[in-house]
């Protein structure tokens, strides 16, 4: 009997570890926190043993280039965040653009 709880035990922990490491695919989000005056964008990442740097860049409504920064993930880590107060910015759609070696992704969101 304990033999096939243990057979039983080490299958299900097969397979939901199977689930778990499931290729991490890169990701961009923002989120934008009115009662907080701020806007919080998250670049998520394969996590790499080594320190990775990663552009970041804000594109107003207007198409200029807000803000440009290089940012570094440390290695291990899984996701880097950046973020901006939301008065004084343009109303209207704003992009959020991550350059990562050769890839490239960007979100957009608005301003109301």
């Amino acid at each position: 009997m304990n033999k096939i709880i243990y057979l039983l035990l080490f299958i299900t922990t097969f397979a939901l570890s199977e689930t778990i490491e499931e290729e991490v695919k890169n990701n961009i989000d923002c989120l934008i926190l009115e009662d907080e005056n701020s806007i919080i964008c998250k670049y998520e990442h394969e996590r790499v043993d080594i320190d990775k740097e990663i552009q970041v860049q804000w594109i107003d409504p207007l198409g200029q280039l807000s803000r440009e920064r290089t940012l570094l993930i440390p290695a291990g880590h899984g996701s880097i965040y950046d973020f901006r107060y939301i008065s004084g910015r343009l109303k209207g759609i704003w992009q959020f653009k991550v350059i990562d070696n050769d890839i490239k992704l960007d979100t957009s969101f608005e301003i109301k």
